[in-house]
């Protein structure tokens, strides 16, 4: 039986054809295709295999053709293509070793092939020991560094984590699935997946049902698993071919809740809670809270804490982090909720490097019932995202302005995600800047200055006249990128001095703030602005993911900038640009 393969998989699969591609150096031009097509599949609300169907061969993927499609059809059928087979099977092994680190791209893995002769990552580690790899061209010592660093943890690199957005194309099929169950009553996932963790290592599953039984043997015959590790009556642990562990638990009615409790929070949280049983006298576990052997609750999470004097608190503030004595004290935050935001500050179109156009953007933002969207394309400074000139935006400062006298619920928002240069200026002039709604302004470079260096550029472009809202403040991208070194405190001390704003990207890729930062930014009195960085329509989905990095950083509605209407938004953006 054929094996349908979810969005990620088929993703990484167009992503490793464009990367050996390259690697051969391939047309420029069908590179892109297969990276186009590898982002677009992350981004899409449904899986491919729903949208190509066996009966319609024609091509359903915006901006994809026929013959792409087709490829595309058959990753998701077979999880194989030829195309692909026949480049791991060109492309030297160690070639294929060397994309899988950090910092090294095609054109870096050619150049160590070719001028070093790299046929080992034992070979590579001697290179970089002997100072060889910082002469080549496109290195320099700060690479070096890091691929040292890299190669010497080696075997001691924990394992593998899946990104929220990952976990959640292979946790929504299993719950589909398991409802299907003979007797099932209710199935929730845990863990630090409901905790809105930013990566998860394994899934907790919760189920009721009359008889455990049924539902574990429809769990270990899901026919995405690899592997059973183990299988009793009311509970088993299956390995997904992705390598994913899924751990299922099936308890009667009665003890929903606690289990629920019990496998959600984080083992500190958990161990707080069960010490303020003891000290009444309880004990705590999955199958309810007890005194002696009398059961005096857990049918719901509400009778858990209830038994220790507390009332709920949600699983996202589950980590041992203040939120107990927050609880006890009568303090415990009212959580932003994703109905809360009505629009989204930091969205681009097809002028730059978005795939859609300023009409399609409108629409989507109508039908999610925004109240505005911030169109902020890339400034020059950006040459491989065609980055807008200060005539390109003015052109596009005009078309907004003919879309919006057309629309009704939706404001199309004029902006840009300008750069902020090595020396802390941006990358346009002030005179165009300030024609803006809003500026959102980012670093896209030199991520390996000094702490201190860093700081002081970022400072540097706060200041200037036309400053909103400082995007993806740490410029980390989860798993691939580290944060640029930064001192946050100092960032967020000045944001509030200054009157501007600091940006939660939402995208499952980057995530950042973290929550830490978030709750300086609450603490501090700066507003946040949740926002999704979308590059097509689809990506203004991924808002959920943001609120719940959000919910983490103990953020309310009020700690929010794009809570706000319109009417109470723009007050907030014009204090920021100083005419």
């Amino acid at each position: 039986m054929a094996e349908t393969r979810h969005n990620p998989e088929i993703a990484q699969s167009l992503d490793d054809i464009a990367d050996l591609l390259e690697l051969d150096d391939a047309n420029p031009f069908r590179i892109r295709a297969y990276r186009n097509a590898a982002r677009l599949v992350r981004g899409l609300g449904k899986e491919v295999s729903e949208i190509l169907t066996t009966e319609d061969t024609a091509p359903k993927l915006p901006g994809i053709g026929a013959d792409l499609a087709d490829k595309i059809r058959t990753l998701a059928r077979t999880g194989h293509l030829p195309l692909l087979d026949q480049l791991r099977k060109k492309t030297p092994h160690v070639a294929q070793e060397l994309l899988h680190l950090p910092n090294l791209g095609p054109k870096r893995v050619r150049t160590l092939c070719d001028e070093l002769g790299v046929r080992t990552l034992e070979q590579l580690h001697r290179a970089v020991l002997d100072g060889r790899v910082r002469e080549l061209p496109g290195f320099g010592a700060g690479i070096e560094k890091k691929l040292r660093e890299v190669l010497e943890a080696g075997a001691k690199a924990p394992p593998s984590r899946l990104k929220l957005a990952l976990a959640e194309s292979y946790v929504d099929p299993i719950l589909t699935y398991l409802r299907g169950a003979p007797g099932i009553d209710q199935v929730v996932v845990a863990g630090s997946y409901r905790r809105c963790q930013e990566t998860v290592g394994d899934i907790d599953i919760v189920a009721t049902a009359e008889r455990g039984q049924p539902v574990i043997d429809r769990f270990v015959a899901y026919d995405e698993a690899a592997k059973v590790l183990a299988s009793g009556s009311t509970r088993a642990t299956i390995v997904l071919r992705s390598g994913l562990q899924i751990d299922l638990r099936v308890v009667p009615k009665e003890s929903y809740g606690a289990a629920l409790y019990y496998f959600t929070g984080s083992k500190a949280h958990n161990i707080a809670i069960r010490k303020l049983g003891l000290e009444r006298g309880l004990k705590i576990n999955e199958y309810g809270v007890f005194r002696r052997r009398k059961r005096l609750g857990g049918k719901t999470e509400d009778e858990v804490f209830g038994a220790v004097g507390l009332p709920f608190i949600p699983p996202e503030l589950r980590e041992n982090r203040g939120e107990i004595e927050a609880a006890a004290a009568g303090t415990l935050p009212k959580l932003v909720e994703l109905a809360d935001l009505r629009g989204d500050l930091h969205v681009h179109s097809k002028a730059t490097d978005g795939h859609d156009s300023l009409e399609e953007l409108a629409q989507a933002a109508r039908e999610h019932g925004y109240d505005y969207l911030a169109v902020t394309d890339h400034s020059r400074r950006i040459a491989m995202a065609h980055g807008l000139d200060p005539h390109r935006l003015m052109q596009e400062m005009r078309a907004i302005d003919r879309i919006n006298e057309k629309l009704g619920e939706t404001t199309l928002l004029k902006s840009i995600e300008v750069d902020i240069l090595e020396d802390g200026t941006l990358d346009l002039p002030d005179g165009v800047l300030g024609e803006l709604d809003l500026v959102v302004a980012a670093v896209h470079s030199k991520f390996d200055l000094s702490r201190q260096k860093q700081t002081d550029r970022i400072l540097r472009a706060m200041e200037r006249p036309h400053f909103t809202i400082l995007a993806h403040p740490t410029g980390r991208l989860i798993g691939e990128r580290a944060p640029y070194d930064v001192d946050m405190g100092r960032i967020i001390a000045a944001a509030k001095n200054r009157g501007c704003y600091i940006e939660l990207n939402a995208h499952p890729d980057r995530l950042d703030l973290i929550d830490s930062h978030c709750r300086m930014a609450k603490e501090a009195g700066v507003l946040v602005s949740i926002a999704t960085d979308a590059h097509r329509a689809q990506e203004l989905n991924n808002l959920r993911f943001g609120v719940g990095q959000g919910r983490r950083g103990w953020l309310e509605k009020g700690d929010v900038l794009n809570t706000r209407t319109l009417a109470q938004l723009r007050p907030l953006l014009a204090r920021t640009m100083r005419r």
